[in-house]
């Protein structure tokens, strides 16, 4: 199956590549996960009949981490906290002033049975939908137009910038091991997650990480 390649820049102050094992007092890992490089993709043009496949990040600053606070007033509240409208503060540790490099490829997907009739109407409009997608995706991307806007981890760290590589933007010489990296969530029939995706001993050299390499095991 014919794959069609796709990049991209992000930058911003602030970004947030939660690490699952910090608990509640979040840290970020250095550099975006598999799974939140498909989604910044995705937020410049939601495909149909594609799959866009992440393969490289590249940092493209130095790595500032920094304290952030907030006062959080979300679902994962204890009970009596939520009944009562209050909040609690959060503690996390964030980066700063970011700037990445992204990568991916487009494939074209099987038709399934469970498709929408909008993604069979697309699929009777181009032969090739991966390539259609990829120039859409160019052309959207150097107009500056988005699926919804794009961010950095958590929906308030906007992008500063997103659009085509800019000619100075370089990775930096970022070399570091993680010894354990959230890669993705798997779906089942029902919708509903069973199962994450977790890769060992991720290697970021010279500022570029590699998703196609290292063992991918499950939580």
């Amino acid at each position: 199956m014919k794959h069609y390649p796709i990049e991209m820049e992000i930058a911003g102050p602030t970004a947030m590549w939660t690490r699952p094992d910090t608990g509640d007092c979040p840290v970020s890992y250095p550099a975006p996960t598999f799974s939140a490089v498909r989604n910044i993709f995705q937020s410049v043009l939601w495909g149909q009949a594609v799959e866009i496949i992440p393969r490289q990040v590249d940092v493209c600053a130095p790595l500032q981490f920094h304290t952030y606070n907030t006062n959080y007033g979300g679902p994962l509240r204890k009970p009596g906290i939520i009944k009562s409208g209050g909040g609690y503060q959060l503690l996390a540790t964030v980066l700063v002033d970011v700037r990445y490099r992204l990568f991916a490829d487009v494939v074209e997907t099987p038709p399934s049975e469970n498709e929408s009739e909008r993604t069979k109407e697309w699929r009777k409009k181009t032969k090739s939908p991966g390539h259609a997608y990829q120039e859409i995706f160019d052309r959207r991307l150097a107009t500056g137009k988005c699926f919804h806007t794009p961010f950095l981890g958590w929906k308030e760290f906007s992008a500063t910038y997103f659009g085509p590589i800019r000619p100075e933007t370089r990775p930096e010489d970022v070399n570091t091991v993680l010894p354990s990296m959230f890669h993705d969530a798997e779906y089942g029939s029902d919708g509903k997650v069973f199962r994450f995706q977790f890769r060992q001993n991720v290697r970021i050299e010279h500022g570029s990480l590699k998703f196609d390499e290292g063992d991918v095991g499950h939580d």
